[in-house]
Protein backbone atom coordinates (compact mmCIF):
# COMPACT_ATOMS: atom_id res chain seq x y z
CA UNK A 1 0.00 0.00 0.00
CA UNK A 2 2.63 2.44 0.90
CA UNK A 3 4.30 1.75 -2.65
CA UNK A 4 1.15 2.40 -4.32
CA UNK A 5 1.00 5.49 -2.21
CA UNK A 6 4.24 6.68 -3.34
CA UNK A 7 3.77 5.87 -6.99
CA UNK A 8 0.96 8.01 -6.64
CA UNK A 9 2.22 11.37 -5.05
CA UNK A 10 5.27 10.63 -7.17
CA UNK A 11 2.73 10.53 -10.79
CA UNK A 12 0.98 13.74 -9.06
CA UNK A 13 3.98 15.88 -8.89
CA UNK A 14 5.22 14.73 -11.85
CA UNK A 15 2.13 15.89 -13.31
CA UNK A 16 2.34 19.29 -11.42
CA UNK A 17 5.84 20.11 -12.48
CA UNK A 18 4.83 19.07 -16.50
CA UNK A 19 1.98 21.31 -15.90
CA UNK A 20 3.76 25.10 -14.54
CA UNK A 21 6.08 24.70 -17.30
CA UNK A 22 3.72 24.40 -20.00
CA UNK A 23 2.00 27.45 -18.12
CA UNK A 24 5.11 29.34 -17.88
CA UNK A 25 5.91 28.20 -21.64
CA UNK A 26 2.39 29.34 -22.69
CA UNK A 27 3.57 33.01 -20.58
CA UNK A 28 6.17 33.85 -22.25
CA UNK A 29 4.50 33.51 -25.85
CA UNK A 30 1.31 35.45 -24.67
CA UNK A 31 1.81 39.42 -25.02
CA UNK A 32 0.38 42.01 -22.84
CA UNK A 33 -3.38 41.32 -22.94
CA UNK A 34 -3.98 45.10 -21.84
CA UNK A 35 -1.88 46.63 -24.75
CA UNK A 36 -3.75 48.12 -27.56
CA UNK A 37 -3.68 45.81 -30.90
CA UNK A 38 -0.62 46.72 -33.55
CA UNK A 39 -1.46 49.58 -35.46
CA UNK A 40 -3.94 51.25 -33.36
CA UNK A 41 -2.03 53.57 -31.10
CA UNK A 42 1.15 53.97 -32.53
CA UNK A 43 4.17 57.01 -31.62
CA UNK A 44 3.55 57.62 -35.50
CA UNK A 45 -0.26 57.97 -34.97
CA UNK A 46 0.30 60.57 -32.25
CA UNK A 47 2.36 62.65 -34.36
CA UNK A 48 -0.60 63.54 -36.66
CA UNK A 49 -3.19 64.67 -33.44
CA UNK A 50 -2.87 68.34 -31.82
CA UNK A 51 -0.71 70.83 -32.97
CA UNK A 52 0.05 73.79 -30.96
CA UNK A 53 -1.31 74.43 -27.41
CA UNK A 54 -3.66 72.30 -25.24
CA UNK A 55 -5.50 73.86 -22.62
CA UNK A 56 -5.53 70.93 -20.21
CA UNK A 57 -6.75 72.52 -16.58
CA UNK A 58 -8.52 75.87 -16.16
CA UNK A 59 -8.58 77.20 -12.09
CA UNK A 60 -10.27 80.34 -10.96
CA UNK A 61 -9.68 80.89 -7.61
CA UNK A 62 -11.81 83.45 -5.44
CA UNK A 63 -8.98 85.45 -4.46
CA UNK A 64 -5.89 85.55 -6.31
CA UNK A 65 -5.33 85.67 -10.11
CA UNK A 66 -6.70 82.85 -12.51
CA UNK A 67 -4.67 80.51 -13.94
CA UNK A 68 -4.36 77.50 -16.86
CA UNK A 69 -2.72 74.82 -17.28
CA UNK A 70 -1.37 74.68 -21.30
CA UNK A 71 0.65 71.99 -22.80
CA UNK A 72 1.54 70.92 -19.37
CA UNK A 73 2.88 74.19 -18.11
CA UNK A 74 0.77 76.45 -15.46
CA UNK A 75 0.42 80.33 -17.03
CA UNK A 76 -1.22 82.95 -14.46
CA UNK A 77 -3.64 85.33 -16.21
CA UNK A 78 -1.47 88.00 -18.04
CA UNK A 79 2.12 85.67 -18.20
CA UNK A 80 3.46 84.61 -21.36
CA UNK A 81 3.29 81.04 -22.76
CA UNK A 82 5.92 81.22 -25.36
CA UNK A 83 5.63 84.22 -26.87
CA UNK A 84 2.04 84.22 -26.28
CA UNK A 85 0.25 86.57 -23.24
CA UNK A 86 -2.72 84.93 -21.77
CA UNK A 87 -5.27 87.39 -21.96
CA UNK A 88 -8.36 86.45 -20.62
CA UNK A 89 -9.57 83.21 -19.45
CA UNK A 90 -12.92 81.33 -18.69
CA UNK A 91 -14.49 78.17 -17.20
CA UNK A 92 -14.01 76.99 -20.67
CA UNK A 93 -11.66 78.47 -22.48
CA UNK A 94 -8.52 80.43 -22.66
CA UNK A 95 -7.39 83.35 -25.10
CA UNK A 96 -4.02 84.21 -25.85
CA UNK A 97 -2.65 86.52 -27.82
CA UNK A 98 0.58 86.66 -29.69
CA UNK A 99 2.64 87.06 -33.21
CA UNK A 100 0.17 84.96 -35.19
CA UNK A 101 -2.66 87.05 -33.48
CA UNK A 102 -5.18 85.73 -31.53
CA UNK A 103 -5.66 82.01 -30.60
CA UNK A 104 -8.83 80.43 -28.64
CA UNK A 105 -8.11 77.12 -26.64
CA UNK A 106 -10.80 75.32 -25.33
CA UNK A 107 -11.36 73.21 -22.32
CA UNK A 108 -13.47 70.50 -24.41
CA UNK A 109 -13.10 71.23 -28.01
CA UNK A 110 -15.61 69.85 -30.07
CA UNK A 111 -18.32 70.24 -27.62
CA UNK A 112 -21.39 72.70 -27.71
CA UNK A 113 -23.11 73.60 -23.56
CA UNK A 114 -26.13 74.57 -24.65
CA UNK A 115 -28.47 76.05 -21.39
CA UNK A 116 -31.51 73.80 -21.12
CA UNK A 117 -34.22 76.19 -19.56
CA UNK A 118 -36.85 74.13 -17.84
CA UNK A 119 -40.53 74.97 -17.16
CA UNK A 120 -42.01 75.68 -14.04
CA UNK A 121 -44.39 73.22 -13.10
CA UNK A 122 -47.44 76.63 -13.19
CA UNK A 123 -46.14 76.82 -17.40
CA UNK A 124 -46.68 72.99 -18.08
CA UNK A 125 -50.18 72.68 -16.50
CA UNK A 126 -50.84 76.37 -18.22
CA UNK A 127 -50.06 74.21 -21.47
CA UNK A 128 -52.28 71.01 -20.37
CA UNK A 129 -49.23 68.98 -19.29
CA UNK A 130 -49.48 68.53 -15.82
CA UNK A 131 -51.85 66.12 -14.09
CA UNK A 132 -55.58 66.33 -13.73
Amino acid sequence: MADRLNSVIRALFILTLCTLMVSVRAQALLSDPTRPPAGISSPDADAGGVTGPVLQSVMIPKKGKPSAVIGGQQVKLGELYGDSRLIKLSEREAVLEGPGGIERLMLTPGIEKTNIIRKSSAARRAQGGGKP
